[in-house]
């Protein structure tokens, strides 16, 4: 390692991203200048042609605080309560695209996957550790996360992360477990590229079937006796010996060959001398990927199950059951380099990828219309198989521009050509540009999406101790068209959407997939302003969404942000940021959530919402470390009217103070 860090402080440069080449060098270095040392880059990758994209290294000061807080992820957020635990976002536009693997879903914002996975190139290698705690004893939460990055030279990058949470919970039966890590590398040569990524991760929730008597948070002294205060540990739970399991890992790997030419370029009409330059005009890709997943729920307590589950078809014992999923698949493709001239513009990819799936399930050993036991719900009559393989299909194009500022533009066609996605199609597109006004740039985009989509196999067919069904479900249509402005001078970012989705699939009362067969139109549109003068700053945030059928598609109709804080700095090495923050969301009756499934179904009896949930933090930057101090949900107990639950019967984490620290070493 040691050896490895030398060579990369002395060779490491960025690789050149896919931008129109430029034919010009760095200067040779003298005694009087020096040759400027590049940033360290990260990128993601567009799917399923591993083209590029610059993104972000997350080393900024501002709002680092709310890394640990699961209401940061978004304006109306969703959680069984303890950091780590099962998620959802209440914001439509936001919420991620439909799993074949639906457990997989509520721990979406902790997941890496081939569309968030991210390389580092890097002069001197790069590590970034992050650690943040709170509570003591029976009530401490920690999170770790690390990420490691160095070059070999100018081609070759290697590199690996790890995130760990251990949440004990602030009420009874609530800790969460979450390990995952990773590792990657990437070879950019000038005609060979490959990228390659492995992703494993392994969590375990307990899962306490929310609190037995909300009043224990709405109205504690009606059920305390007159006491007022409230202890999470001591409010009873309706499950004590439950939990789930999730375990996955993820592999990615992208390579091309780059078909081009070389041609000679100088730096100024005066050299004599010219650098000879590769331009690349198209490339053949092969990209790879393979996923799997398994989900277990175990209920060691027969008494608590039988109780808490309204059917039991299998076993009277208690629960012990594993689902699992796993999914080849291999694209090949052809693309056309963009800029190449100005008469051809654009990028172009064609590709056609074939995947195979295989689902496993809970074995069916009770005979339809029987029951085997005492306390056994009579068994529905289904025929659904242990082990389900499946075949797909598809053949796709890609167009783009992602160059220039006045005109910008991607699209992505593919269609499903057999067995599970025969007759499927999925549409998206996107265009830009940029407007000059007052020494800035106003952004303009638009956005549209069309799919035509089977659902997955588990929604249609599936078996467990509490829950089974056997479906006969059409395809989900959606058509979605938005927009967005945003100007940075006066700190304004400005979106709306529409959709349009038929055979929308939910979760009903029962807990079972239902389907909508008529259509739902949702309507968002969100206003982010930020507002400064002199060292005071005002973040504001807004959204407003509208379902046309709030029985099967519930959403807030209101959700706000507000930030109000002071940024300035000490003796120019100290940066501060300190302030309060809030988050709010109008009242509407949420889904409630099912741990045999960890998956929301929809209630009609509780509304959740109407709660500002606020936090106090001193946020600071020094060097190359940031650090802060929260008192999170500070206005509990004296602003607010205690319904400070996200989803009903889960009620969130009462006030407690958080510290965190991220330091980015040079090694």
């Amino acid at each position: 390692m040691v050896l490895v860090c030398l060579v990369a402080q002395m060779q490491a440069q960025p690789p050149v991203m896919p931008t129109k080449p430029t034919g010009k060098a760095l200067p040779a270095p003298t005694k009087k200048d020096t040759v400027p040392q590049p940033e360290p880059i990260a990128w993601r990758d567009i799917l399923p042609l591993g083209e590029r994209y610059r993104v972000p290294i997350d080393t900024l000061l501002h709002d680092f605080y709310r890394t640990d807080l699961a209401t940061a992820y978004s304006l109306s957020y969703a959680t069984t309560g303890n950091l780590g635990s099962p998620s959802y976002n209440n914001i439509y536009f936001e919420r991620p695209e439909e799993d074949l693997f639906f457990f997989k879903e509520p721990f979406h914002h902790w997941m890496r996957d081939p569309k968030n996975f991210e390389w580092y190139n890097t002069r001197l290698p790069l590590t970034q550790i992050s650690y943040h705690t709170s509570g003591v004893g029976e009530t401490s939460q920690d999170n770790l996360a690390a990420t490691f990055s160095a070059n070999v030279n100018k081609q070759i990058q290697v590199g690996g992360g790890v995130n760990y949470v251990l949440g004990k919970g602030q009420y009874n039966h609530q800790a969460d477990q979450e390990f995952s890590y990773r590792f990657f590398t990437s070879y950019i040569g000038e005609r060979y590229q490959i990228q390659a990524a492995f992703n494993h991760y392994n969590y375990v929730a307990a899962e306490n079937g929310g609190i037995t008597n909300d009043n224990f948070i709405l109205d504690p002294a009606s059920v305390q006796g007159g006491d007022t205060k409230v202890d999470g540990r001591t409010i009873p739970t309706n499950l004590s010996q439950a939990f789930t399991h999730l375990i996955g890992h993820d592999l990615y790997l992208t390579h091309r060959y780059n078909l081009g030419y070389y041609k000679d370029v100088k730096e100024s009409e005066q050299d004599s001398m010219a650098i000879e330059e590769f331009v690349p005009v198209s490339s053949i890709v092969h990209t790879l990927t393979y996923e799997g997943a398994s989900h277990r729920f175990v209920n060691k307590s027969a008494q608590e199950d039988l109780k808490f589950f309204e059917n039991t078809y299998l076993s009277a014992n208690g629960t012990n059951e594993l689902s699992s999923y796993w999914a080849v698949a291999n694209t090949v493709g052809l693309t056309i380099h963009e800029g190449l001239s100005k008469y051809f513009p654009m990028g172009l990819g064609a590709y056609a990828t074939y995947e195979i799936r295989g689902y496993d399930q809970v074995i069916d050993t009770i005979a339809p219309g029987t029951q085997a036991a005492t306390n056994l719900t009579p068994h529905p009559d289904c025929n659904i198989a242990a082990h389900t393989t499946q075949h797909a299909l598809w053949v796709g194009g890609q167009l783009w521009k992602r160059q220039g500022a006045w005109l910008t533009y991607e699209a992505d066609a593919r269609v499903g050509l057999v067995d599970a996605v025969l007759g499927d199609l999925d549409i998206t597109g996107k265009v830009g540009t940029k407007i000059p006004v007052w020494n800035d740039s106003l952004s303009i985009q638009g956005n549209v999406l069309f799919k035509n989509t089977t659902p997955s196999l588990l929604y249609k067919q599936y078996v467990s101790n509490h829950f089974i069904w056997d479906n006969d479900f059409g395809k989900i249509r959606r058509l979605r068209v938005g927009g967005e402005i945003s100007f940075p001078k006066t700190g304004t970012h400005i979106q709306a959407g529409f959709e349009n989705i038929q055979n929308y699939i939910y979760f009903g009362k029962n807990c079972l997939p239902q389907q909508e067969s008529g259509n739902i139109q949702v309507v968002s549109a969100t206003i982010k302003q930020n507002f400064k003068v002199s060292i005071f700053h005002l973040d504001l945030e807004g959204t407003y969404q509208l379902s046309s059928n709030q029985q099967v598609l519930p959403l807030p109709t209101f959700s706000a942000y507000g930030n109000f804080y002071l940024l300035f700095p000490i003796a120019k090495v100290l940066h501060l940021q300190i302030g309060v923050d809030c988050n709010w969301y109008s009242a509407f009756k949420a889904p409630a959530y099912q741990p045999a499934l960890i998956s929301r179904y929809n209630q009609d009896e509780i509304e959740i919402g109407n709660y500002p949930y606020m936090n106090a933090y001193v946020n600071a930057k020094l060097k190359k470390a940031r650090f802060y101090v929260m008192y999170s949900h500070m206005n509990q107990g004296w602003l607010g009217n205690n319904n400070y639950f996200s989803i009903p019967h889960y009620p969130l984490n009462p006030a407690m103070l958080q510290l965190g620290v991220s330091v980015d070493f040079a090694n």
